[in-house]
């Protein structure tokens, strides 16, 4: 049988220093420890691989060390530290709290509370996964929390703080693990790498780093695998074949080419991704991951925030400085909605490749927005030599608004000739770049036309007024589908259609949707001066009857005497 041991058995830390990402709890338990303050119980809570375990276990060994070093770490010499380091301890006791979460099993650990030790100064119980103990064994295991022998101590370990009962945690000092950051498990991952004769780049570190999401247990057992499937060189392709990861430098092309507006190329990319098997919604995440990165570079301050390499650093800060901040604004919009309705899709490729096309559209519409063609207020005009008098007179430019403010105007002209244009300088209050654009696109803009009303009939009527039933009907408002079918509405003038309600029950509703359903009949019937009104029918009017099976014959006999002769002739009777 092999000698192999997993790199997270093999480099599991034994010490405080050796912790990795979470200095904040390793420092607080050495200072407990030499102060000699210790609680009666810890409780241990984080995310899954981030060293709960591995600390309460460090904490255990050390206190009982009867030999520590100057930082308050265990010495490893001692009879304690070498029965712990053999798993022979008798003072230490771990409990697996998923298979022993009944009541007996509680009341079998109480009873052990009872005895103090036979050697060493305390009696240390780990719980791992305390939160599946049922609530049963919670309750029996209060008393004995909360009034410990003085040599008794409990650790507690969960990955879900939010199932143990407040009375529990209220006996314990919270001790939170965070997530440990990309950077620390790289460098984590390089110095196993180094011990082990293993070459990884650096940018492969970072990469299982990232595919860790901050427990470095998982890193380690992903570093492993990528060790098992390339030998001893770990490169950047290697991960990215072996975990399946989508590279920077797709994100980085397509980028380039939504920069140049070239939608041919995205596509050509993203069915490149496709063909190696990715998925759309895969590529949708990293895409807006990638223009995140892209706004954090524009910043100096948030650039610690770009958790990469060194060499896609520079990469990202380059590509940064060809886009504009609110340009990522509005791209990162564009992909959140394609993300949210990615799953609803019938088409994702369609709905992915639709997205490429948008990005790429609003990028040209915002490069147009940002250069329009006002350069021509702001330079010197030229007059021609026939509209240049002789006279030393003030020579106003066509383009001089009289609206504007101009004080101390100075004018200048020289000897106008007839070879020569004469160049006039107005030095103008120049009024702002926004007031300017408003002016000028003012300016382009053709007068607006009144459109003639079209006078609609009763029919053009009945068929708007159907459409705009359907649509109601789309929307499942079945009420305001049942209430606008029952009658059809009446036009009293070309400007006023009239609609009877049943009662007065439907008012409400109708009043809160007049506005839209006017809206819709002026656009339908092209007639913006129309009047849409409604009255309640009146409780004293007659309703009309239905008809009876017979009653329906005999109208139908009146039109037809046929039918008359052939009732008889089948002997049909009502």
């Amino acid at each position: 049988m092999s000698d192999f041991i997993v790199s997270a058995r093999k480099y599991r830390p034994s010490s405080f220093s050796m912790v990795v990402g979470q200095q904040h709890i390793t420092s607080t338990l050495k200072n407990a420890i030499s102060h000699k303050h210790l609680a009666q119980a810890f409780l241990f809570c984080g995310p899954r691989g981030v060293g709960k375990t591995t600390c309460a276990r460090i904490l255990a060994k050390t206190i009982n060390c009867t030999n520590l070093t100057a930082d308050c770490e265990a010495c490893n010499s001692c009879e304690s530290c070498e029965t712990f380091n053999n798993s022979q301890s008798l003072n230490i006791f771990e409990l697996d709290a998923a298979s022993n979460n009944t009541v007996d099993d509680i009341r079998s650990l109480n009873e052990q509370v009872r005895y103090a030790p036979q050697t060493g100064k305390y009696k240390i119980y780990i719980i791992d996964e305390v939160h599946m103990l049922s609530q049963s064994a919670f309750n029996a295991f209060l008393k004995t929390l909360e009034e410990p022998p003085s040599y008794a101590i409990f650790i507690l370990a969960t990955t879900e703080k939010h199932k143990i009962l407040p009375t529990i945690l209220s006996r314990c000092q919270i001790f939170d693990f965070n997530r440990i950051r990309i950077q620390d498990i790289a460098t984590q991952l390089a110095y196993i790498a180094s011990k082990e004769g293993i070459e990884a780049d650096a940018d492969a570190l970072h990469l299982i780093a990232q595919k860790a999401d901050g427990a470095m247990r998982d890193a380690l057992s992903v570093f492993d695998q990528i060790v098992s499937f390339s030998g001893k060189k770990v490169t950047y392709q290697d991960v990215i074949i072996n975990l399946n990861i989508l590279d920077y430098d797709y994100f980085f092309n397509i980028t380039d080419s939504v920069l140049a507006g070239n939608i041919a190329e995205c596509l050509l990319t993203f069915n490149e991704l496709l063909a190696k098997g990715f998925d759309g919604h895969q590529f949708l995440n990293g895409l807006s991951n990638h223009f995140r990165d892209l706004l954090v570079c524009k910043d100096q301050a948030t650039v610690q925030l770009l958790e990469v390499s060194e060499i896609f650093r520079n990469k990202y800060k380059v590509q940064a400085a060809d886009i504009m901040a609110d340009q990522i604004f509005r791209l990162l919009e564009l992909i959140h909605r394609a993300d949210l309705s990615f799953r609803t899709a019938k088409n994702q490729k369609l709905h992915v490749e639709i997205t490429l096309m948008q990005l790429c559209n609003e990028i040209v519409n915002t490069t147009e927005k940002k250069n329009p063609d006002l350069e021509h207020l702001n330079r010197p005009v030229a007059a021609p030599a026939s509209l240049v008098k002789p006279q030393n007179k003030p020579v106003i430019s066509q383009l001089s608004k009289p609206e504007l403010p101009q004080p101390n105007t100075t004018l200048k002209s020289a000897p106008a000739t007839a070879a020569t244009p004469t160049l006039v300088t107005i030095p103008i209050h120049t009024p702002s770049l926004k007031v300017r654009k408003k002016e000028h696109q003012k300016a382009a803009q053709p007068p607006k036309e009144k459109l003639p009303e079209y006078e609609f009939s009763a029919n053009e009527l009945a068929d708007a007024w159907e459409t705009m039933t359907s649509n109601y009907h789309h929307a499942q408002r079945m009420n305001l589908v049942i209430a606008l079918r029952k009658r059809k509405p009446d036009l009293h003038n070309p400007a006023m259609i009239l609609f009877e309600l049943d009662n007065s029950a439907l008012v409400k509703e109708f009043e809160a949707e007049r506005p839209a359903m006017l809206e819709f009949l002026r656009k339908t019937l092209n007639n913006f001066s129309v009047q849409l009104t409604f009255k309640v029918k009146d409780l004293n009017e007659p309703e009309d009857e239905a008809y009876t099976a017979a009653e329906k014959f005999n109208k139908m006999a009146e039109k037809n005497p046929a039918l008359k002769k052939l009732q008889q002739q089948f002997g049909i009777e009502f």
